[in-house]
């Protein structure tokens, strides 16, 4: 079993057909430091994926490189050379020629993980992820820095199951630079307050048809931008994130007062009782009564009465 040392590589992880179903398979895993003047790529870098700083390369899977010390140089296929720095994730795409190393006078300390498979294929081409932006600024963030350390010692005892927690760590990787990414865009401005303040009054009157454009005018914005500005935020347009608040409130209702649904669809704001139980339906695959008796724990008293 290999150490864990400031240079680690597990260029060749084992996979079976049990693995590539499950959706992705990681290929490699590990750390290194590149002192000050120290050439690069070391010289016990491994010849499948050997990096020359004057012709770049290209690789089979994705990878993510994280900085955390020092700075250097990147570039791609789609994007120009440009200056990286601690605090940075590179993602290398499949195919895509790419090119980084560490400035001489600074070295740095990186870390990467190398993956493929259905999961990061549907995330590229649902828009999550994009060869455009593969530099992602995301500072120095410990709870990165602990899940390389953790699939670096998953891969160094390589238990049953290994590539599964491996997986999850990918996805957790993923999930924590999407976040991450996308919170730090919006904090340059005062966007993330402004829609904050916009849940919040909707939120306080959700149960009533609030005209947007005043929640737009409260918030000092013009309509059309805080439509995109909410979506970009949150995820739901401002009608989608009412009814879904609707649809939580009439949850706590259903379960926990003797309200007809009727009287819920009206008390949560729906002026259309059998929309209400519609929408419900879509979102929860239950009616509002099957919901009812299922958080009740009505559903299971129905099923012994049918079977005695």
């Amino acid at each position: 079993m290999r150490s864990y040392t400031p240079s680690t590589h597990f260029q060749y992880l084992i996979a079976d057909d049990s693995d590539h179903l499950w959706g992705n398979v990681i290929t490699t895993v590990g750390h290194q430091h590149i002192a000050a003047q120290e050439a690069y790529p070391p010289a016990n870098h491994p010849a499948r994926y050997l990096l020359s700083p004057h012709k770049g390369r290209s690789i089979e899977e994705y990878q993510l490189v994280y900085i955390v010390k020092g700075s250097g140089s990147f570039q791609s296929g789609s994007l120009k050379e440009m200056a990286v720095k601690e605090g940075n994730i590179l993602l290398l795409f499949p195919g895509e020629w790419h090119n980084y190393y560490p400035n001489k006078e600074t070295g740095w300390e990186e870390y990467w993980i190398g993956f493929y498979g259905t999961n990061m294929q549907s995330r590229v081409r649902c828009g999550f992820f994009d060869r455009q932006q593969p530099v992602y600024d995301i500072g120095i963030q410990d709870e990165i820095i602990q899940l390389y350390r953790k699939a670096i010692e998953t891969a160094q005892n390589e238990v049953a199951g290994c590539q599964q927690q491996l997986s999850g760590v990918v996805s957790n990787l993923l999930g924590h630079l999407y976040s991450l990414y996308k919170s730090a865009s919006f904090e340059q401005t005062d966007l993330t307050k402004k829609i904050n303040q916009a849940k919040m009054i909707l939120s306080a009157n959700y149960n009533v048809d609030i005209p947007l454009k005043t929640v737009a005018n409260q918030i000092q914005m013009s309509y059309s931008w805080f439509r995109h500005a909410f979506k970009e935020c949150t995820g739901f347009s401002p009608n989608q994130y009412i009814l879904d608040l609707r649809i939580q409130k009439s949850k706590g209702m259903l379960t926990n007062s003797i309200l007809s649904i009727k009287e819920i669809a009206y008390e949560v704001g729906f002026n259309n009782s059998e929309y209400y139980t519609t929408l419900f339906r879509r979102k929860t695959a239950m009616t509002p009564g099957e919901y009812r008796r299922f958080t009740q724990g009505k559903m299971d008293q129905d099923k012994k009465k049918l079977t005695l």
